[in-house]
């Protein structure tokens, strides 16, 4: 099997899997349970889950571990089970996964909030992301995938965890959900520039609000840094309830996934899948429109990007002036 470094230097995009604790919620899982502790209570069900993705058409999927550091999984009562349940994630995903298809090890935020806003040093903050990361590689993931970050330290410190612990490749996304920061104030073009230099393979953006935001967060990207690897998991739009109150629903359906993939895909993403509300049918949604894709270059996309700002720019004008006159 082709490794990650190898399949992004191929034509193409590799195509991720989509959300994971809404489709274990309909596997079955209790709602406000931890999905990680599944991976020990009820391995079949994860397995099945992997699976749906890889039969929709996913080439990476991602271990069922993004809560799984210790402080996080501290908060569920589970901290000292930190080890087993990160192996677990990665081998019950190296099994439905095979040889075919790449498995990367799932890291999130840990759920403290770093000094001086809170009491998590770097130096805590590396070690916690070391220890699974170091779980994820015996469970024989083949890279580690840093999602969801909102703070550009602790997205650092996970990627210094990671490189120490192990030699996987690292790829990482933060979450622009704040009118395109992150919820700490982080802009896409230097989230960008910063983690690039750290030696990623990929950098990008995941969740958010609205598929809409992610892109224009992935534009920026694109035109700060036009020589990174891009990675994108938007959410299927926002969740809300159904008028009977019993179900969690996202509006946005497969086919508008796929017409934003294409979207994504002219800003010369190598990795694209869904985040939350995202199923296998959006999944299978993305591989169709993508199969036959082949994007402008690289000069053309600039250039666009160029000319789409300044037309922004212009058409914010008259309002800026009139906000000054007041």
């Amino acid at each position: 099997m082709l490794t990650l470094t190898q399949r992004l230097n191929e034509p193409g995009i590799i195509i991720l899997d989509g959300a994971t604790g809404t489709q274990l919620q309909k596997l079955g899982l209790p709602p406000g349970m931890a999905p990680e502790l599944w991976n020990l209570q009820n391995p079949t069900a994860v397995k099945a889950h992997y699976r749906t993705y890889i039969e929709a058409g996913s080439a990476a999927i991602l271990t069922n571990s993004f809560g799984g550091t210790r402080p996080r999984l501290d908060m569920e009562g589970s901290g000292h089970m930190t080890h087993d349940i990160n192996i677990a994630a990665a081998a019950l995903a190296r099994e439905a996964a095979g040889e075919a298809v790449l498995v990367l090890g799932s890291m999130g935020p840990t759920g403290l909030l770093m000094d001086p806003m809170g009491a998590l040093t770097p130096d805590q903050a590396v070690a916690y992301f070391a220890e699974q990361s170091t779980a994820l590689a015996a469970g024989g993931v083949d890279g580690i995938h840093i999602e969801t970050m909102s703070d550009l330290r602790e997205a650092k410190a996970a990627i210094i965890g990671a490189q120490q612990a192990t030699n996987l490749p690292v790829t990482v996304t933060m979450s622009f959900d704040m009118h395109g920061r992150t919820m700490m104030g982080v802009k896409p073009e230097d989230a960008v520039k910063e983690l690039w230099a750290m030696g990623v393979l990929a950098v990008g953006a995941n969740c958010g609000r609205t598929l809409e935001e992610n892109l224009v967060a992935i534009t920026a990207m694109r035109t700060a840094l036009p020589t990174a690897t891009l990675v994108t998991k938007p959410n299927a739009g926002l969740p809300h309830m159904t008028a009977d109150g019993t179900e969690t629903v996202y509006d946005i359906t497969p086919e508008i996934m796929a017409d934003y993939a294409l979207k994504f895909a002219r800003q010369h993403v190598k990795m694209l899948g869904g985040c939350c509300g995202s199923t296998p049918a959006h999944i299978a949604a993305i591989k169709a429109v993508l199969q036959n894709f082949t994007p402008p270059s690289l000069e053309e996309i600039l250039a666009s990007n160029q000319a789409e700002s300044t037309e922004t720019v212009e058409a914010n004008q008259p309002e800026r002036r009139r906000r000054s006159t007041r």
